[in-house]
């Protein structure tokens, strides 16, 4: 990492291909600041239900993959929906199986955590369960400002799912012009 390239990954944690959650992620690069380039990682639904057993035998090459991705980029930035006031099962089953990865790729990662809802909470509750689970991975979670997007339903083209509320793009380009300042130090 330079003082003015960075590189950050994205970790989706929706499996629906009209995600709202994948709209923003698809969102992302194009609004990042000068000198941040953003990826998308694979989906965490390529991943099998975690299993000790399975562990045992050996780490599932798409864990290994995307926990290499994660360990080489400079943040990460997990975009995800909220299902019953928590995390998705897919990506709370991802992060279950990259932690057993050594290294483990969240420790002293700079994490940004954004979600969006149709519902007025924007995934608030999601995110709280997801910052807890990276308190124990040692991530370095960037705490303000926050983004949740409520409301989303006017807030993307309902064809092909883009983002198309200006306003929201502006508070994107901030937020991530902010990790990008706080990865930095």
């Amino acid at each position: 990492m330079t003082a003015t390239n960075l590189h950050f990954v994205t970790l989706l944690g929706s499996l629906r291909k009209a995600s709202l959650n994948g709209g923003v992620a698809r969102a992302l690069p194009a609004l990042a600041p000068e000198g941040v380039t953003i990826a998308a990682l694979g989906s965490v639904g390529e991943f099998p239900l975690y299993n000790a057993d399975v562990q045992a035998k050996g780490i599932p090459s798409p864990v290994e993959a995307m926990g290499a991705q994660i360990k080489a980029a400079d943040g990460l930035i997990v975009v995800s929906p909220e299902y019953n006031y928590s995390i998705p099962g897919g990506l709370k089953n991802a992060i279950d199986w990259l932690s057993r990865l050594s290294p483990q790729p969240f420790a002293k990662k700079p994490i940004l955590i954004q979600s969006v809802s149709p519902g007025a909470l924007g995934g608030a509750r999601m995110q709280y369960n997801l910052r807890q689970a990276f308190v124990f991975l040692d991530g370095r979670v960037f705490n303000t400002p926050e983004v949740m997007i409520g409301g989303a339903g006017a807030k993307f083209d309902a064809a092909t799912g883009d983002l198309t509320d200006e306003g929201t793009k502006e508070f994107l380009r901030k937020h991530l012009a902010a990790f990008a300042d706080f990865v930095r130090g």
